[in-house]
This record gives C-alpha cells, sequence and structure tokens, in this order.
C-alpha cells in the first residue's frame, strides 16, 4: 500500500480512485510525487548559471505590468490548439518574476515545513494584493482566454509550487485527470520565477492535441509506479515528440488539460519556483463523480457540487 494513502483512498484495486481524497493538499503532493518512475535521484548538485533580474520593480509597478494586454498572436494560437500547449516569450520582465519569486518564498517559509521536497501553497489571491494581481491579472487572464477563443475565463485556482534542491521527477499525467471539471476548455499557466534550464526540472510535454488518446488504455495505479512507466513506454512506442527545453527569463508556457506533462527532478542548488494558475472557461460544471486524483477540489469550487456549473466568489471572471 502506498504510505501516503489512508485506509479509505487505499482500498480497492490500485486503479480504483472513485473515493474523495481525505487529506490535505500537501499529502496529496506527497502521495502523488511517489508514483514518478525511476530510481532517486543522485549525485552532485550543481549551481544554476547567475542571472541579474535587474531593479524589482514595486508592488504598484508589478501590477500594472500585469494589466497590460500581451499581444498573442493568430501562430500562437494555432500552435496551442495543435499541440496543446504553446510557450510563450517575454511575458513577464526578470525584474517582475523575481519580485513575485521573493513575495512567493516569503509566503511557503511562513506555511510549509522546509524539509519537505517538493513544496506548495494554494489560494494565495486571497490573502496577498501582489498575488492577486498576478492571479487575477488581465494579461494571464487575456492570454488564457485568447488560447481558449473565448471572451473571458473563470480562475479555478492558484498554486505556488518549489521543487526543492534534489526533489525527484514530477510523473507524466494530464489535468482532465486531476480537475472536477467537465470540459475541454480548461488550461494552466506555468510561470517559472527564474530561468530554468534542464538541470532544475522545467515541465515538459508531450505535443500533440490527441496524444492523450494514445494512453487511454494505460491503468492509473494509485499504489506505485507503473502508470508513469506505462506512459513513458507508450509514448516512445508511438514516438512521441517531447518539448522539454529550458524556460527563459520571461517565458512562460500554457497548456490544455488534455496535455500530457512532466517534470525532470531539480538538479541544481536553487529552488525551482513557479507560480501556476489554472482557468477555464465560463458556463463549466463539475464532473458527475469527482475522485481522489482532484485532491481538496470543494476548497477551490466552494458550494459547486457535482454537476453543477463552477461560479461561486472563488472564481471571479477575469
Amino acid at each position: 500500500m502506498n504510505p501516503y494513502l489512508s485506509a479509505t483512498t487505499a482500498a480497492g484495486a490500485a486503479s480504483d480512485v472513485a473515493v474523495e481524497w481525505d487529506r490535505g493538499n500537501d499529502q496529496w503532493w506527497d502521495w502523488y510525487m511517489s508514483l514518478a518512475d525511476g530510481p532517486a535521484p543522485s549525485g552532485p548538485l550543481s549551481d544554476p548559471a547567475p542571472h541579474d533580474p535587474g531593479p524589482l520593480p514595486s508592488d504598484d509597478a508589478l501590477a500594472a505590468e500585469l494589466a497590460e494586454p500581451y499581444p498573442l498572436s493568430d501562430a500562437q494560437v494555432a500552435a496551442y490548439r495543435a499541440d496543446s500547449f504553446v510557450k510563450l516569450p517575454g511575458v513577464l520582465s526578470p525584474g517582475g518574476l523575481e519580485r513575485l519569486r521573493v513575495r512567493l518564498r516569503e509566503m511557503l517559509d511562513a506555511a510549509v515545513d522546509p524539509a519537505v521536497g517538493f513544496q506548495s501553497l494554494e489560494m494565495m489571491w486571497l490573502d496577498d494584493p501582489l498575488l492577486r494581481a498576478a492571479v487575477l491579472s488581465p494579461r494571464i487572464g487575456g492570454i488564457a482566454a485568447g488560447l481558449l477563443g473565448v471572451g473571458h475565463v473563470r480562475l479555478y485556482h492558484d498554486n505556488a509550487l518549489s521543487k526543492e534542491p534534489g526533489a525527484g521527477r514530477t510523473p507524466w499525467h494530464f489535468d482532465a485527470h486531476h480537475f472536477p471539471l467537465a470540459s475541454a476548455d480548461v488550461l494552466t499557466a506555468w510561470i517559472p520565477l527564474q530561468p530554468t534550464p534542464r538541470e532544475m526540472g522545467p515541465l515538459a510535454f508531450a505535443r500533440g492535441a490527441d496524444t492523450w488518446r494514445l494512453v487511454e488504455d494505460v491503468a492509473f495505479d494509485k499504489h506505485g509506479t507503473s502508470y508513469d512507466r506505462g506512459v513513458s513506454e507508450a509514448f516512445r512506442a508511438g514516438e512521441v515528440d517531447v518539448e522539454d527545453g529550458p524556460f527563459a527569463a520571461g517565458e512562460m508556457s500554457f497548456h490544455s488539460a488534455h496535455c500530457f506533462h512532466t517534470a525532470g527532478a531539480n538538479r541544481t542548488t536553487a529552488p525551482r519556483m513557479v507560480l501556476a494558475t489554472t482557468y477555464f472557461a465560463d458556463g463549466v460544471r463539475v464532473v458527475d463523480a469527482p475522485t481522489m486524483v482532484s485532491g481538496d477540489w470543494r476548497k477551490f469550487i466552494p458550494g459547486a457540487e457535482p454537476g453543477a456549473v463552477v461560479a461561486s466568489g472563488l472564481n471571479p471572471l477575469i
């Protein structure tokens, strides 16, 4: 039995995830990271290349930057729809990203056990004005709406993700398996808060809008690593192109809920810090049967029961 599961979630077959998650989101991440295949990373860590972000903007200046529209091109929209993800350059200034990194580091240090290798924190926009400006940003939300082809989007939740030095792989997964949202019009903005070389474990994407269908028959394994291994083997057999390149300062990605993605271990001496924000088209409903893979989903869409439209006060229009 996987040690991170309760007796209730561990019960039944390895592929049985029909019950709801009954622990917190920190415990959910501990469980999910344990499903990554391969040996634990070993060997010395390397220092990342020096990076000078320049002067850090004030909170007001960064909020103004976040309010400016991003010139999304037709080619970028087409790439997103063909590949199920797109990486966009220069979405935020290096100084602005560093300002967000400093703030998120403060919030994580105040709330998370420093011994945890993969640290996370959600719903920060409710408590911090700068994070609110970023998470509800017309710039980032506008990109999300443009990629989905809608006039506006709603927020599912924000997420600070800090993969600490030496932390291992994130297993292959797709977010439609996680988010209890009955729609394909869901995407996540993945915002690295520093230049992110391959050694730091950037997000990697399986290219192709229908690539997820190649692994529809791979059985999920809530106890071990067979699902991650099965997805890897299917992608190799299908010669799936995987985009696993580094992220430059200011570059961020947007991936659909059907985009399979993974991330490598952090083999550097610096935390790989990310702000991830998930958005969905207005009118989306909750799936009929949320599962334990959705984590503490009621925290993010309070009052929304299975089958209901998601439109709570915690899911504002952007």
